[in-house]
């Protein structure tokens, strides 16, 4: 617990009401996604960044560990207080600040929730591509700390593509401005870039300037149903090959389809179908046929079974409903859920899906793999029943084998969710010795008391902290 003196300053400079140390309000401030809970020792709402900077400065002069968080959705433990120290939430901090249609560029601040703002640029004719599964109530800010993406990255990129520049205050809590709203800009480092992704490890950011491009004028959206998972795990790299980038390209195993049917989800698939691509594709009305003309053609070789293109949205809904529906029915298979979001180069996904499928025989582990496959993005999921004896140990090696595969296929063991603190022990399988020393020293020049959100993605710079198995509830 913090002394009143700290907590007496912290009023000081927000007020009394958005400040506290009551129980119910750390412990709603303590977990994530995980199963993992770390309390904090004070909660505080600051709405400016000179609040902001003014709490970071405090507690760099006093060494509180100082945590920037925002919906707590994340999936590997990064917005967890390992350390305790203040959590500051920066949900209040949530004003569009502009929209200039001029230059296509939005400033917001973090607390906003993604989907508010793509509805907002939509009635303007704009677009903002990223759209993580937790869009409709993620904050922007939690976006850029971990750089997420979405199902439409195949076409349009991730998070940091959509980031020009950013308000920062930095661990010891200067203001800084990186980047702009120019498009081109090249002086200094390119810092924006080094806070996109550092899950809140090298300062908080509290304004974000954002790249929109014009509306897609039409969509449309396929469900492909194959013979077998490698037809449709060759589909994926086979569609791309054939000059075709679709919007969103997503894989389904039938482990997956299994589940959705155990809980009685009606599909209206095929008899024999092993695996499903959701495709959807956007542009110019008078492209959209051609485009789903030429990847039937291209996937016709491939084992389908049954090709259904959506004529309406209600159609299209029923579509990604499949999708949808994946997520709450793993659990008919075991009550326990690991999802990775590892990463391949998209013409290695049917190698990846045949290493799966021999990990999970080998150990007698159902995985289940589904997600964002025209990006090379597969959510695994390893379910399993941890009230099993030995299934900890068990997991663990799984999990060090998918990595290693991943690494191998030339690959990320994250894709979107960040490394945190659930995956502090193998961040190692991917990045040398070297490389993680640059990391470190980065780490250590902007934050010298390592006060902002320590324990997070280097295990060496916070020996003491237990890093457990994170079991998660991604989709």
């Amino acid at each position: 617990m913090l002394n009143q003196d700290i907590l007496d300053k912290l009023e000081k400079i927000v007020g009394s009401s958005r400040v506290s140390w009551q129980q119910v309000d750390l412990v709603t401030h303590s977990f994530d996604a995980t199963q993992r809970q770390c309390m904090p020792d004070v909660v505080v709402h600051p709405t400016t960044t000179q609040e902001v900077s003014q709490i970071v400065k405090l507690a760099n002069e006093e060494k509180i560990p100082i945590l920037p968080r925002g919906a707590g959705s994340g999936f590997t433990g990064g917005s967890l207080p390992v350390r305790g120290g203040i959590v500051l939430v920066l949900t209040r901090m949530n004003r569009i600040i502009e929209i200039d249609t001029d230059n296509l560029v939005a400033v917001v601040e973090p607390g906003v929730v993604t989907a508010h703002l793509q509805r907002k640029v939509e009635q303007l004719g704009l677009f903002y591509p990223p759209d993580p599964a937790s869009k409709d109530f993620s904050t922007l800010g939690g976006n850029v700390a971990e750089c997420a993406g979405g199902p439409r990255c195949v076409k349009y990129g991730v998070t940091r593509d959509y980031v020009m520049g950013l308000t920062v205050v930095t661990p010891t809590g200067d203001i800084i401005q990186t980047g702009g709203r120019a498009i081109k800009n090249v002086v200094g480092y390119d810092l924006t870039r080094l806070i996109v992704g550092a899950e809140g490890t090298l300062g908080v950011v509290t304004e974000i300037i954002l790249r929109l491009i014009p509306q897609p004028e039409a969509r449309k959206t396929m469900l492909v149903a194959f013979t077998s998972i490698e037809g449709a795990a060759e589909g994926v790299s086979t569609i791309i090959r054939g000059k075709v980038i679709p919007t969103t390209l997503e894989f389904i195993d039938n482990s997956a389809l299994s589940c959705i049917r155990q809980a009685g989800g009606d599909l209206g698939l095929p008899e024999h179908t092993q695996a499903v691509l959701i495709i959807e594709v956007d542009g110019a009305s008078d492209q959209l046929d051609p485009q789903v003309a030429r990847i039937e053609e291209l996937l016709a070789p491939l084992g389908v079974l049954e090709i259904r293109v959506a004529a309406t949205q209600e159609e299209s809904e029923a579509i990604w409903k499949v999708r949808r529906a994946i997520s709450p029915s793993l659990r008919q298979l075991n009550p326990h859920k690991f999802n990775e979001d590892i990463v391949v180069p998209r013409s290695r996904v049917p190698e990846m899906i045949r290493a799966l499928e021999k990990i999970s025989a080998h150990y007698n582990v159902p995985i289940v793999n589904f997600g964002h496959a025209g990006d090379g993005n597969i959510h695994v999921n390893v379910m399993v029943n941890l009230d099993e004896q030995g299934m900890r140990e068990t997991v663990e090696k799984v999990l060090k084998e998918i990595f290693e595969t991943t690494v191998a296929l030339q690959g990320s063991v994250s894709g979107e969710h960040g490394i945190g603190t659930a995956k502090q022990p193998y961040i190692a399988i991917e990045l040398s010795p070297e490389t993680l020393g640059t990391m470190r020293a980065i780490k250590k020049a902007l934050d010298p008391h390592n006060i902002m959100n320590p324990g997070k993605i280097f295990p060496e710079l916070n020996p003491e902290s237990p890093l457990p198995l994170l079991e998660n509830s991604a989709v």
